[in-house]
């Protein structure tokens, strides 16, 4: 059972990630068979590993179709980005007002490390690991509110994380992105609430906008 459930959380993780990357696409087929072949074990884990993705709106079990990367449209996408909006720009006037030096000091220095990714990527994209790797995350965290944190690191999590690297990937936006990221930074580290509540709204709508375009490019193409 453990090495089941071992097997089930690694194919969880590594197929987050490729979600999460675009390298499977929004509307791409999960075969049971495809991941056993390509991960070993059996099917029972590889369905574990499905369902963990469903619950967590990455994967949409369709039927007669199976399951599929999920495929939001703009409509549904602009719903999100509404509430994110809104939740997200209080969690970083919340943050501003109750983040410590420390932690503040650590999100400089995790932007460091996101600045030399994004050199070795050539300012081609701009991915963030999950968590505390994550610079939205730890400012969620750093609100100190945990009605907030559930809501916006939540069920909707990866999801979120998933179109915005879509948007990460738009020409100049990653090191764009990055730039706010670092006035969003000194904002707080200012205590400036105010300054630093406008400047990550100003920044998911601006992802919006990005995200709003790509998907247009990619409908025109299609």
């Amino acid at each position: 059972m453990s090495e089941a459930l071992t097997l089930a959380d690694k194919v969880f993780s590594e197929l987050t990630t490729a979600i999460v990357r675009g390298e499977l696409r929004p509307g791409t087929k999960l075969s049971e068979q495809t991941l056993v072949e390509r991960y070993g074990g059996s099917r029972a884990p590889m369905r574990e590993a499905i369902q963990k993705l469903e619950a967590r709106h990455l994967v949409v079990r369709i039927p007669h179709a199976g399951a599929r990367v999920v495929s939001l449209t703009l409509s549904e996408l602009k719903d999100i980005y509404e509430v994110r909006v809104e939740l997200e720009s209080m969690a970083c006037r919340l943050a501003a007002q109750r983040m410590s030096d420390d932690e503040i000091a650590e999100l400089r220095t995790l932007l460091a490390e996101h600045e030399a990714q994004i050199a070795a990527e050539q300012g081609q994209s701009y991915y963030q690991k999950a968590g505390d790797l994550d610079f939205h995350y730890r400012i969620i965290k750093g609100s100190q509110n945990s009605r907030l944190h559930q809501m916006l690191c939540g069920e909707l999590y990866h999801l979120v994380r998933m179109y915005r690297y879509q948007t990460s990937t738009s020409a100049k936006r990653p090191l764009q992105a990055l730039l706010e990221h670092q006035r969003i930074v000194e904002a707080i580290a200012a205590r400036d609430a105010e300054l630093a509540e406008l400047l990550m709204r100003r920044h998911i709508q601006a992802s919006l906008t990005n995200l709003e375009t790509r998907l247009a490019e990619e409908e025109g193409r299609s």
